[in-house]
């Protein structure tokens, strides 16, 4: 067995920091690096990236909405081709300074809004796909199980990973429950490692009304803005080692 442990990194603006970069980077094998438009800017990517090149850590886009005072988790009205465009503006701004350090990059993750729209819309996951076609299509796409933006990928001949949430709760759809309602978020430490062998080693997960969703994931995302992340980060390495799980970047083709 083996997994991709994933983190949204790089979110720091100006003056503003955000998240545990640098006692994540150590933990995880992907970082899905924010492009300034939800959160970020070019001496926090470079920085990043740089970090992640330490490291040894897989680099990949982490495009969102234009929205740096809701950091892109709130909806917005926006027509696939506004989706496309943005998408594509913002991977290959990333790109040009990874490629600057010599890192090349791995993967695309929209963010936040963005990522649960696409998700669930066929028409908007379809515009996220093209932007990725039209930069690299060797590039992976990253999706929730079973979802719109996953089916896209793979429509548009996009190597694509299955990505789960093992801090996240979810509806008995398969999708992540809102952050607005109460419990989305969940913070105790056991349960989170709990939840995150049983994603990888029995790929199955418990939904809010206390049904079992089985699915299988590629990839593990570890929140890194959310109290004490480096710590929970290293209690979920750990407890997937400890289960036999290997912790590995994904292959890109």
């Amino acid at each position: 067995m083996r997994i991709d442990l994933n983190s949204d990194l790089g979110e720091a603006f100006g003056a503003w920091p955000m998240g545990q970069d640098g006692l994540l980077m150590p933990v995880i094998s992907s970082a899905n690096v924010a492009c300034g438009f939800h959160a970020g800017d070019p001496c926090t990517i470079r920085q990043t990236i740089r970090l992640a090149r330490k490291h040894g850590v897989a680099v990949g886009a982490h495009p969102g909405l234009p929205d740096l005072v809701g950091f892109g988790r709130r909806e917005m009205q926006v027509a696939p081709a506004e989706v496309e465009d943005m998408v594509l503006y913002q991977v290959g701004a990333l790109a040009a300074i990874a490629r600057h350090e010599g890192v090349r990059l791995q993967h695309v993750k929209a963010h936040g809004a963005l990522y649960n729209m696409a998700c669930r819309d066929e028409a908007l996951a379809e515009a996220v796909a093209r932007a990725v076609v039209a930069f690299d299509p060797t590039l992976v796409l990253f999706g929730l199980p079973g979802s719109a933006l996953l089916q896209a990928g793979l429509d548009a001949g996009l190597p694509v990973a299955a990505e789960a949430f093992a801090d996240r709760a979810y509806q008995p759809d398969g999708s992540l429950a809102p952050r607005s309602q109460p419990g989305a978020v969940i913070h105790d430490v056991d349960a989170v490692v709990s939840r995150a062998v049983a994603m990888v080693t029995e790929q199955t997960v418990v939904a809010t009304d206390g049904s079992t969703i089985e699915f299988e994931a590629d990839t593990l995302c570890l929140h890194g803005d959310t109290p004490g992340a480096a710590a929970l980060a290293v209690a979920i390495r750990r407890g997937l080692e400890d289960a036999g799980v290997t912790i590995a970047a994904l292959v890109r083709r």
